[in-house]
Formats: structure tokens, C-alpha cells, sequence
């Protein structure tokens, strides 16, 4: 058993104590919060868990090997360091950092002390993106050459950080875990706009360019009286239509597309058939869980580990940076290291 401590009881915090609770891994020891009477109605009157404003006591505590921060992304950094320093195992909420220079430090400190750190990136635990990874890494589509990818709704508006840094991760995280390992994202170009005067982008768009030369694009919008969830990924052979909201339906594949004959210079039209495979349902945050306590048991590195976070922060400053310069194309900083 692993006795975990989750840091935060706001907005996710509840989130992941009921999930560890329900990981046969997992021991839940500490819900720690400022607010510790929140904390303890996160987890009701009986509960065997503790509830605890002092992080300094939960880090000390010798049965506590990992924690779970569901903290605001300014605090990431010292939590999870001061987790890291102490010897304990980290997940942490998307972003993994501020930036990436924060997200680098935590990363090699993880790393210097064999300690996992893993994202909370819960979409690359769903099925639809589980079966996503499959087919795109085996080859089912063909050689991936474009991606569309929408998410809008009538959201919270963030006062800390723009469309981009709030809905923008999910997309990504996404990318990072359904590519194959040789195509990444290598420049970023983003536009937004303010349309209510929030202070911060309420509206974006990225064009994210991938090192095979295709484009992605993702735009993300907090001002959408309804809720879309698409994304469409474009291969030589098939394409996938991805509708997160149709769960009878979640991911259609197309044997149909435009081929181009090289030596005649003749564009053909394939109409083939449409499949829609059988996907069992699942909670991904449930399966997300499993991997933090199997990376830690097994002592491998996780599917969305600290790397993937921080490919992900990568994408995320170079798009700020396009947002001041006015949407120009801004390389994004290369990370190595990835999960097969």
C-alpha cells in the first residue's frame, strides 16, 4: 500500500480523493488544505482520513510516500519541490509549473532522486485517447497530416491565466500522448482576443507545426454558449472524428481522403467505409491513479511523467510569446526523453 497525502480540497482536490480512495494501491492519509474545514467536509464526518492545514506535517509523516497537489499552478513549484525534497512521489494538476524553467527544476529533481512525477493530464487516460494511441503508433492511419481540435464552452474565467493556459493544456497533453515518438510539435504561432474585457485572452487559436511538416490547430474559447468537443486527425490512409460529447459514439474512423498519384499527378478520391469501435467506459482520473501507483511500485516512468509536462509547458510559453509578437511563429524549446 501507498500511503498518499492529497495537497488542495478546492475545485479537484475531491476529485482525486475519491478516486485514490477507490485505488486498491493506494492508501489516503491526508487531505491537506488552509482551509481545513473544508477539507473536512470534502471527506465527511466519518472519515478515517485526516484533515490538516500544515504541509511541513504531511511531509514528515514516514508513511505518506507520495502526494497529490491540486493546488493553484503558482504554487506548483515550491509544493512539489518541497515533496521532492522530502522524498515523496508527486502528481501534480496540469500545468506542471508557472513556466518552464520551474518545470525543469522539478523535473530534474525527481529525476536526481528516482522519485516519479507524473501530470494529471486525465484526458490521456480516457479510452477514446487510449485507442487513439494505439491505432496513430501502430500505423492504422498512415503518416498523420493534420489535426483539428476544438473546445469551447461557457467556462470559468480565470483570473491568473488566459484560454490558452487554462483549455490549451488539454489538447496538447492529447498530442503529446497519441503522436509517435518521432513527430513533436516544433513551432507554435497563437492568436487571442479579449472581447469582454477580462484582462486576459478569452478566445485563442494555436497552429501548432509538427516535425513531419503537418499542422495542428486548436482553438479554445471560454465564451461559447454551448459546449463543442471535437477534434479531427487527419492521416494518408485513415482519419479520425473525435465527439467527447457523444457518448454512444465517441470516435468515428474514415477510410475516405485524397490521395495523389506521383507519377501521373492525379488527385483520386477514396469513399470506404466508417467504422466506430466499442470503447469501454471508464473513469479516466480512476485509471490515471493506477498508473501514479504503478509507476511508483513497478519504479518506471509513467505515461504522462514530468517530461510530457514539460513538452507540454514548452508549447504553452512559446504560444505566449507568439500572443505578444503578434502571432508570429515562435520556435518551441525541445525536450528529450519520452514514454514508448
Amino acid at each position: 500500500m501507498i500511503g498518499l497525502a492529497v495537497i488542495g480540497a478546492g475545485y479537484w482536490g475531491p476529485n482525486l480523493v475519491r478516486n485514490a480512495q477507490a485505488t486498491p494501491a493506494l492508501h489516503l492519509r491526508y487531505l491537506c488544505d488552509l482551509d481545513v474545514e473544508k477539507a473536512q467536509r470534502v471527506l465527511g464526518q466519518y472519515s478515517t482520513v485526516r484533515a490538516t492545514a500544515s504541509l511541513d506535517e504531511v511531509l514528515a509523516d514516514p508513511d505518506v510516500h507520495a502526494v497529490a497537489i491540486a493546488t493553484p499552478a503558482a504554487t506548483h513549484l515550491p509544493v512539489a519541490l518541497a515533496a521532492l525534497e522530502a522524498g515523496k512521489h508527486v502528481l501534480v494538476e496540469k500545468p506542471l509549473a508557472a513556466n518552464f524553467e520551474d518545470g525543469l527544476k522539478l523535473v530534474e529533481t525527481a529525476e536526481q532522486r528516482g522519485l516519479t512525477l507524473m501530470l494529471d493530464h486525465t484526458f490521456a487516460y480516457t479510452s477514446s485517447v487510449q485507442h487513439l494511441r494505439k491505432i496513430i503508433r501502430g500505423g492504422d492511419l498512415g503518416d498523420i497530416q493534420y489535426i483539428d481540435s476544438v473546445r469551447i464552452n461557457l467556462g470559468l474565467v480565470q483570473p491568473d491565466v488566459d484560454v490558452l493556459w487554462d483549455l490549451a493544456p488539454h489538447d496538447l497533453s492529447i498530442f503529446e500522448a497519441i503522436l509517435p515518438d518521432d513527430v513533436r510539435p516544433v513551432e507554435v504561432s497563437a492568436h487571442g482576443s479579449d472581447p469582454i474585457g477580462a484582462g486576459v485572452a478569452c478566445v485563442g487559436h494555436l497552429t501548432v507545426r509538427l516535425s513531419n511538416g503537418a499542422i495542428t490547430h486548436v482553438h479554445v474559447n471560454w465564451l461559447s454558449p454551448t459546449k463543442i468537443r471535437t477534434m479531427v486527425i487527419g492521416g494518408s490512409q485513415r482519419t479520425v472524428v473525435w465527439d467527447d460529447n457523444n457518448p454512444a459514439q465517441r470516435l468515428s474512423i474514415y477510410d475516405r481522403g485524397v490521395d495523389l498519384s506521383p507519377e501521373q499527378q492525379k488527385i483520386s478520391y477514396r469513399t470506404g467505409d466508417m467504422v466506430a469501435p466499442a470503447l469501454v467506459e471508464r473513469e479516466a482520473l480512476r485509471s490515471m491513479m493506477a498508473e501514479f501507483a504503478a509507476s511508483i511500485s513497478e519504479k518506471r516512468a509513467p505515461l504522462t511523467d514530468g517530461r510530457a509536462g514539460l513538452r507540454v509547458l514548452a508549447v504553452l510559453e512559446a504560444a505566449s510569446e507568439s500572443l505578444r509578437s503578434g502571432g508570429v511563429f515562435v520556435p518551441v524549446q525541445q525536450v528529450e526523453g519520452r514514454v514508448s
